[in-house]
């Protein structure tokens, strides 16, 4: 039995390399996704950072589109406040999805897009808004049909050459889809969603890619967006019952073990936390405390799938 961390002692520890060569990123990542909805002043936002790095979690995730494209300037007029701590912080970004706004009033629909204009002009949007001189990791948002991998490959390589993006990935992208691009131009991960009630990356081969190719997975939508909790459906009632009570086994919150299933996948998974809360955060690190046993991990696997293995 592993014993609850005391509050005073969590820390997510050093940040480690995504990939042969690649950027490192803290073990848990912060994600801005609804930042624009956190009801923040600048102020606040810079006090979130701050709790952020206090508990070693010093990458943070964005996409251009977030918040109707308004967090990436949200986080940066927050930093603005401090510009010191970019020096402490990875910054990882996403582009490549269009949406139909106000604030992009050339997209006639939502569609996607990785050709060199968008990619290159959504880059130059993201350092703006960030109030950066680079990007530490750029991931295209989702995978477009009328990808050319090699005219992608030299747009990264331009990319790189300025100075603008340090390293680059891809997220939801299909075991295939990643290989193809890979071969053009070496990614360093895969954004992906992964959950106790979504594991669907256990069984497409995207995790089996991960590992095989030494490419640290990270995770969007950890705990299910809220459903883990809230959710009345049988496969949530389920999961829930079992997550309590190796919650209570190991003296830790029920969010913490969903966290910990996701880090015991040897592909070494770095989960994205969402929230504004500093006990989410902290339940989030604590995680990294905690290693669930074979048992424990099939047991959470069965709850989820409603069967037990074949």
């Amino acid at each position: 039995m592993t014993p609850a961390a005391p509050t005073s002692s969590l820390h997510a520890g050093p940040a480690l390399p995504l990939a042969p060569g690649g950027p490192r990123l803290s073990r848990i990542v912060a994600g801005a996704w609804r930042m624009a909805d956190w009801g923040l002043d600048a102020a606040g936002r810079l006090r979130w950072i701050e709790q952020c790095l206090e508990l070693g979690i010093s990458s943070f995730d964005h996409a251009d589109l977030y918040g109707d494209y308004q967090v990436e300037a949200l986080f940066g007029q927050a930093l603005a406040l401090r510009p010191g701590l970019r020096q402490r912080l990875q910054i990882v970004t996403k582009c490549g999805i269009k949406l139909v706004s106000a604030r992009r009033p050339a997209h006639a629909i939502k569609s996607y897009d990785s050709s060199a204009a968008h990619v290159t002009a959504s880059v130059d949007a993201s350092l703006r808004a960030l109030g950066c001189e680079h990007i530490d990791l750029l991931l295209i948002h989702r995978p477009d049909a009328l990808m050319e991998p090699q005219a992608l490959a030299e747009t990264f390589g331009r990319l790189r050459a300025a100075g603008k993006v340090a390293h680059f990935g891809v997220s939801n992208h299909a075991p295939s889809q990643l290989a193809l691009l890979h071969r053009h131009f070496p990614l360093v991960t895969n954004q992906i969603e992964l959950s106790v009630l979504q594991m669907r990356a256990l069984a497409d081969g995207t995790l089996d890619q991960c590992l095989d190719l030494g490419l640290r997975p990270m995770v969007w939508s950890p705990l299910a967006g809220g459903r883990l909790f809230h959710g009345e459906d049988d496969q949530a009632r389920r999961v829930r019952a079992v997550l309590a009570s190796l919650g209570e086994h190991y003296g830790v919150a029920p969010a913490t073990v969903a966290h910990a299933w996701i880090l015991r996948h040897p592909a070494r998974p770095l989960p994205i936390t969402g929230s504004r809360r500093p006990q989410a955060l902290r339940e989030a690190v604590a995680a990294l405390q905690l290693e669930l046993t074979a048992e424990d991990w099939y047991s959470v696997w069965q709850a989820s799938m409603g069967r037990s293995v074949d």
